[in-house]
């Protein structure tokens, strides 16, 4: 009942922000690959909370544990098993919760479709469920790099109503963690840093922009219609906490061009096919075609914040309530990672899917 994501390369997270811990269970990972319990600790450290002043306080060190799958440092091909325990729980903070609806979470929609929920932390809604989805995506980001030479890398490219400039190609990640706020230009780093400090002192909060870029991705990988490329990305960044907006390409900014100025223009470089512009960015007709694939993925302001709001109890009566407990004034910097498992899951799960349709029979010619 949506907690399982992908086709062939399959996860299935599971746990509660404040239950005994969280985790992930990856199925179709390919044998042989060399895999250590460090190779996924450095990406669920990028992911952790308390890494800085501008972050949460909660304390967890987010310590992955193999539970299966992984044998003499490589990989079985049997399911892989990974779990984080929990270990800094504070449901004292969520006791008003019991009874109150938090505006814009999922208390309401939750106690409505299930008929109960975990009010500690929001129980599945969590951003602390995306742990599993970031260990998962570190063994995705290892077979795509090692296997076929692609790199994933995103930033933050805007918080609140700051906004980096343009770049002309994909940052580093030395670049890109050089500063907390992980904006891979110092000067607007600092500005986005003093903004959600700002935000924090008041006891509110922002939102912002990440931008992802894939390089290395082969030509052939999505399908027409129903699976396109474009449309499983879009799914995937949709199923994280607090996004509102995703585009691929040009995206909205296309809208105001014309056919004659937004068309990739095809050329012959060096023998290859390529475009000379990448407004599809490196999706066409559902199929990436070879260049660059680059999106964004916008993120509302934390739900959570230290001020006064009107609500509702479980009964319908007219209250209010007042934020509690350890909480990001922007989520952004923390979803870098997040976002880069995620788009790494599932260019995994088109390339296998499609070396299964392209590359198991050989018919006569």
């Amino acid at each position: 009942m949506g907690n399982i994501f992908g086709t062939l390369f399959r996860i299935a997270t599971w746990g509660e922000s404040h239950g005994g811990g969280v985790g992930v269970v990856i199925d179709g990972c390919p044998p042989g690959l060399p895999l250590t319990e460090e190779d996924v600790q450095f990406e669920l450290d990028r992911r952790r909370p308390g890494q800085s002043d501008i972050t949460t306080p909660r304390k967890e060190t987010d310590t992955v544990h193999f539970l299966s799958g992984v044998y003499e440092g490589k990989t079985l091909g049997t399911p892989i098993a990974m779990n984080v325990v929990n270990k800094d729980h504070r449901p004292s903070a969520y006791s008003e919760m019991r009874e109150k609806y938090r505006p814009s979470h999922a208390d309401f929609t939750y106690q409505q479709k299930f008929g109960r929920r975990m009010a500690e932390g929001g129980g599945r809604s969590s951003a602390r469920e995306t742990i599993g989805r970031v260990a998962a995506g570190a063994v995705a980001k290892k077979v795509l790099k090692l296997g076929l030479g692609v790199d994933i890398i995103a930033y933050i490219e805007r918080v609140h109503d700051i906004t980096m400039p343009e770049l002309a190609t994909a940052p580093t990640l030395e670049q890109v963690e050089a500063s907390p706020v992980r904006c891979p230009d110092a000067a607007t780093a600092e500005k986005m840093i003093e903004r959600i400090k700002e935000v924090r002192s008041q006891g509110d909060s922002v939102g912002g922009l990440v931008k992802c870029h894939i390089t290395g991705c082969p030509v052939g990988l999505g399908a027409p219609v129903f699976d396109r490329l474009e449309a499983d990305l879009g799914k995937a960044m949709l199923s994280l906490p607090a996004t509102k907006g995703f585009e691929v390409g040009s995206g909205f900014d296309g809208t105001f061009l014309k056919g004659s100025e937004h068309n990739d223009l095809f050329e012959n470089r060096e023998g290859q096919v390529r475009t000379k512009t990448n407004r599809s960015g490196g999706v066409q007709g559902g199929i990436s075609n070879g260049e660059e694939i680059y999106f964004r993925v916008g993120f509302k302001p934390t739900a959570t914040i230290l001020q006064k709001q009107a609500t509702v109890d479980l009964q319908g009566q007219e209250t209010e309530l007042m934020g509690r407990g350890r909480h990001d004034a922007c989520v952004v910097p923390r979803a870098v990672p997040i976002v880069e498992a995620m788009s790494a899951l599932v260019v995994l799960d088109h390339y296998l899917r499609h070396q299964a349709q392209n590359r198991t029979f050989q018919f006569p010619q």
